[in-house]
Parts: C-alpha cells; structure tokens; sequence
C-alpha cells in the first residue's frame, strides 16, 4: 500500500513566521494510508492549511498533512449532522452545506482554516450565545497510536476530551458536525466608538448575533462589526448603548493590510458562510505577515481585564497590527478556552516582531493573570504547563487519555511537554 507523497522540506505555516523542524510531510488521501503511516512508529503529527504560529503543530519525526483526504461531505438531514474529512477547510465546507439548503451555527474570522485544526485548538466565531468551533462537533474518527482506528461520539465518556485535542490523542480524519437548514446574515459596521462605551460591553456584544470590536488601544473602538440573522430583528442592528458612527461605504480590514478582502457590509443580506467569516474565502486572508497571541477570560471579569491592560497599552501598541474583541458561550470540552464560562476573547495581531513580542506577552499574562486568562492554544503565549494546568480542571483527565490512546507517544512533542506535561 503507497503511504503517499513525500516531501523533505516541512516549510512554513501560512503566515511565514513559523518554521516547521519536522524531517518531512507525507501528503495522504486515504485514512488507510494514515494508519499504516502510525503504524510504522515514530513520531507523527497531523497538518492541514498551517493556520498555528507556534509548534503546536510540530514534530521531530513525520508531519502527515491531511487536507487532501479523498472523502465526500455526507449528510444525515434526518439527524441534521453533516461528515466531514478533517482536512477540509471551512469555507469549502461552507459553500457544500449552503448549495444543499444546509448551514453551520457559527463561523470563524478565516474560511480558509481546516475544520480539524480549528476544532483540535479550540478556535472560535462570535457571538455571546456562539460556542467555539468545536463545539459543533458531535463525531470524530481517530487514527490513535499504533494505527489503531477509534471512533468518539457524544455517548462515550471520552468524547469531551476527545475533540479539543491539540492533536495529542492522533489523527483526526472525519468529524461530524451538527448542521440546521441554511440562513441568510447581514453585516453592519459603525466606526469611532468612544472607549468609555466600553462600560456598556454587554450590551454591546449582545446587540446582533456576531459581534467584533477593533481597536489599537488609541482611545477609541476603530470599528465595530455587527452580524445579524435575518429575521431575528426587526430593526436596523446598532451596536447597544454606543455612540459609533455608521461606516459609509465599505470598510477594509482592520489592520490596514491593503487588500479588499473583507466580507460584504453595508447592511446587504447574503448567506451565512458569506457573513460570518471577516474574509473572503476567495482571496487572501488578513495581513499574512503578522504573528498572534489571544486570551480568553470570563465574561463577568470582561470589563476588568480591560481596564487592566490600559496602563500598558502604550508598551505594546508600537508592536501591533490591531486587536479584536469577541464573546464565545461556554462548553463543556475539557480543554476548550471556553470550557465552563462564557468568556471575552482579547486577540492581538502583532507585526512580524518576533522578539519584541516576546517580550511583550509576560506583561501582558500579568496583568491578565488575576483573571484566569486562558490563551489560545494554537498563537502565542509565554505561560508554561504549571501555569495552565492551573486554569483547566480536566487536564489530569486529558493526560490520562493521551496515556491510552497514545501508549508510545507518537504524537507528543517539545509543546505537549512545555505545555500540557505530555512527556
């Protein structure tokens, strides 16, 4: 049997700010090639479109990219569940669902991320009653260690550690999702709002289904995007309790990048895969050049956490690109950022400076830390395993797990060690 295409250069992830130290990438694109891969021994990870700027990703052995699995999206319309190949990117998936008459809850900012990769990291949309990514996930098929084949769903006591996996469990080949008939989202943008509105954030981030707020710690909320179902308003959407001024014509991406690529706006219905996401899938997404770091922290501390980071806005603002506030609903997976609270996401895009951000993110952790601040898994951060382990109650539970779908190891590497204590 072919284990598939071999290259000897891993390359980078898609905004060049990471390199990748694996020995090679095997390009799969059936889930037998996968298990007789593992099966081999050695160290493996899996990769899809390279959407993480850390080693999350990493390994010392083989990287097995599993964005071309040959495997068709079925559709159960009795169940409303849709399958799906984990190399698949959202934005395809999107388009496939939305053809059929069908629709996912919730989006990210990037169609272009692959719904494996998001899910393992726990990546998310907007919305305060929007749970992450992963959340949608009711299903998953594993290639565990050995090549064994597992499948996960809702009535195993593992699934809940199953999903946000940071790829330590294996494999991740097919995820089943849950679907609902298809809807159409506007997208309206209001520009200048004064940061003393920010004490109304709740009403804020409640006035439409999606809602994201940018700001460069200037004073000001650069803009703020509001996503809103048609049909459950009657009402032109205005973010609550805020000043901001309706943005006339089409507003480009936050960070200035030059480029066209945003979403449709102006109030103009269209569907749902085509308004969720901030960018367009069919051109090239955010400012590419840019490394990220995102915290997540309850949404009652919100306000507070801040308030505590203005003190030292004027430290890190030279370094940044923009910053983005979102609201994701709390889940029960056991190393989601969300698990357990509705938190606020504080995400900045930082210019390609690598050391002046790392030096940057121990003072922001700081003054975070009173909070609980969770960071995303997949972007930067400075905490270490005795930190995290502190915010995530089922992470013994997680260990556990990884001890028995991965008895050897295989998919461990240096950021499990440094960060979960997976050895």
């Amino acid at each position: 049997m072919t284990t598939g295409s071999r290259v000897d250069d891993a390359g980078a992830n898609w905004a060049g700010t990471y390199r990748y130290a694996a020995r090679s990438v095997v390009t799969v694109t059936t889930v037998e090639q996968i298990a007789s891969l593992v099966a081999e021994g050695g160290r493996v990870r899996a990769i899809g479109t390279r959407h993480s700027f850390n080693d999350l990703a990493d390994t010392t052995g083989t990287l097995i990219d599993v964005s071309a699995l040959d495997f068709d999206p079925r559709i159960d319309e009795e169940r409303q569940h849709v399958t799906v190949p984990a190399g698949m990117s959202y934005g395809t998936l999107g388009r496939f669902l939305q053809e059929r008459g069908w629709a996912l809850a919730n989006m990210g900012s990037l169609p272009h991320i692959s719904i494996g990769g998001a899910c393992a990291t726990g990546t998310h949309g907007s919305g305060a009653g929007n749970q992450n990514l992963a959340a949608a996930v009711c299903g998953i098929d594993l290639v565990a260690g050995r090549g064994q084949r597992i499948s996960l769903d809702e009535t195993d006591v593992r699934f809940h550690g199953g999903v946000v996996a940071l790829g330590a469990l294996g494999i991740a080949t097919l995820l089943t999702l849950r679907i609902e008939p298809t809807y159409d989202v506007r997208q309206d943008v209001f520009i200048n709002m004064p940061w003393e509105d920010l004490n109304k954030l709740d009403a804020i981030m409640n006035s439409a289904y999606s809602a994201s707020l940018f700001t460069r710690w200037n004073g000001v909320v650069d803009q703020v995007w509001l996503k809103s179902r048609i049909g459950e308003s009657s009402s032109s959407p205005t973010p609550s309790g805020s000043s901001a001024t309706p943005a006339e014509g089409k507003v480009m991406s936050p960070a200035d990048d030059g480029h066209d690529n945003t979403t449709v706006q102006g109030g103009i219905p269209g569907p749902w895969n085509e308004r969720l996401p901030h960018f367009r899938f069919d051109e090239i997404p955010s400012n590419g050049d840019e490394i990220q770091s995102e915290y997540f922290v309850a949404r009652e501390d919100a306000l507070a956490a801040l308030r505590a980071l203005e003190p030292i806005a004027h430290d890190f603002t030279p370094h940044l690109l923009i910053s983005e506030l979102r609201s994701v609903a709390a889940d029960h997976l056991w190393l989601s950022p969300a698990y357990e609270r509705d938190s606020l996401t504080i995400h900045f895009t930082w210019k390609n400076q690598p050391d002046a951000v790392r030096r940057l993110l121990p003072t922001i952790e700081d003054a975070l830390r009173p909070f609980s601040a969770r960071p995303h898994w997949a972007k930067w951060f400075s905490m270490d395993k005795s930190e995290i382990s502190a915010l995530y109650s089922r992470l013994p539970d997680f260990i556990t797990l990884a001890d028995e779908l991965d008895p050897d190891g295989q998919f461990r590497n240096d950021y499990l060690s440094r960060i979960v204590g997976l050895n």
